[in-house]
């Protein structure tokens, strides 16, 4: 139950909401990861009257140093980043654009990470959110890539690993309607932590994120994909959550991270699923019991994608409603029946393939 002494925090910056802008118009790929995404979100909430209500705290990230970037990401992948904002502009690879203030406004994103997860694990907030940009799930070592520079998530964790020996087990929930391979590549062959993430996945082409990609050595069954075919709804999502919930529960983490990407929502352009803020909701409440059980309630949710400018800020007003105990009534946009165009035949098929495979790790029925 929530009491006055619960506490959520928000972890932003208006920087956020004016740095790092794509230099293309739309309908370029670029332009969808806009400033105007925290822009939309802070006005809808300051519009909820969110900030006035005192559970919630709100704090400002810092900008990591360059030997904290050290620890996820190569020498090389530092000074690119860093020369090509000098420089004012460029483009590495095919998905990832870089201005004048990309280098340091990606710098202050971890930091804000880092700064959601020292408030939770310290005990100055039950759960937070870091409301940053750009995002990180898909940036490597080596390279940046799918509109992320730095690995958000990986650089705070491996941060809290260095300077404070904290060894203990993560869980990592990918809720993005992309594969976060970069997350997985950090942490593929470590059992303390555990990966999983329901993604859109080309059945046919073939992909990455694949089911049978369950980790390696000591990491092996920690490593779980959830890949669904594009379209799935409200009702499909669930599936994913009832498969590793007895997962969650045999792991028993110490700290939730939720790679928290609002891109499956039915109006994104970027995605092609059709959820709605209900599940959303849903997830949240739902995590938020398990957590509450095996971690104290601690948890982290992260901003990875999220496009629609209508959707968005929704999304994360849910979340928020759930981290609160608070009942939540989707807005009349969302009055619309998606059920008809169920995936459920084919999410079912996946879902008892995976059960079957992870029965080799943990104790499931199927």
């Amino acid at each position: 139950m929530i009491t006055p002494n619960n506490k959520i925090a928000l972890i932003t910056d208006r920087e956020f909401e004016r740095k790092h802008i794509p230099p293309y118009p739309r309908p370029s790929f670029f332009s969808n990861e806009h400033p105007i995404r925290i822009k939309v979100v802070l006005d809808y909430l300051e519009q909820k009257g969110f900030f006035q209500d005192e559970r919630i705290r709100i704090e400002k990230p810092t900008t990591v140093s360059e030997k904290i970037l050290r620890l996820s990401h190569s020498k090389y992948n530092i000074e690119t980043i860093k020369r090509l904002s000098n420089f004012g502009q460029g483009i590495i690879g095919e998905e990832v654009f870089i201005t004048k203030t990309t280098f340091d406004l990606a710098k202050k994103a971890i930091g804000g990470v880092i700064k959601a997860i020292d408030l939770v694990l310290n005990e100055k907030a039950t759960q937070s959110f870091a409301l940053v940009r750009p995002p990180g799930h898909h940036a490597t070592k080596e390279k940046s890539s799918g509109l992320c520079i730095f690995n958000n998530i990986a650089t705070a964790i491996l941060y809290f690993r260095k300077e404070f020996g904290y060894e203990k087990k993560i869980a990592i929930i990918d809720i993005d309607d992309h594969f976060g391979d970069g997350i997985a590549q950090y942490f593929y062959e470590d059992p303390s932590v555990l990966y999983c993430s329901i993604h859109e996945f080309d059945f046919e082409e073939g992909d990455i994120g694949f089911i049978s990609e369950f980790g390696d050595g000591e990491g092996l069954g920690t490593n779980i994909n959830f890949p669904v075919p594009m379209g799935i709804t409200d009702g499909d999502f669930v599936e994913f959550t009832s498969l590793i919930e007895p997962i969650l529960k045999q792991f028993r983490p110490d700290l939730v991270i939720v790679a928290a990407g609002f891109d499956m929502y039915w109006s994104d352009p970027v995605g092609n699923c059709l959820l709605t803020s209900k599940t959303y909701y849903d997830f949240t409440t739902w995590i938020l019991k398990l957590a509450r059980d095996a971690c104290d309630g601690k948890i982290v949710f992260v901003l990875e994608g999220g496009y629609s400018l209508t959707g968005l800020p929704i999304c994360v007003f849910s979340v928020l409603r759930a981290l609160l105990g608070e009942k939540y009534e989707h807005p009349e946009s969302e009055f619309v029946d998606f059920s008809m165009l169920s995936k459920r035949e084919e999410v079912d098929k996946i879902k008892n393939v995976l059960q079957r495979e992870l029965s080799r790790f943990w104790f499931l029925k199927y």
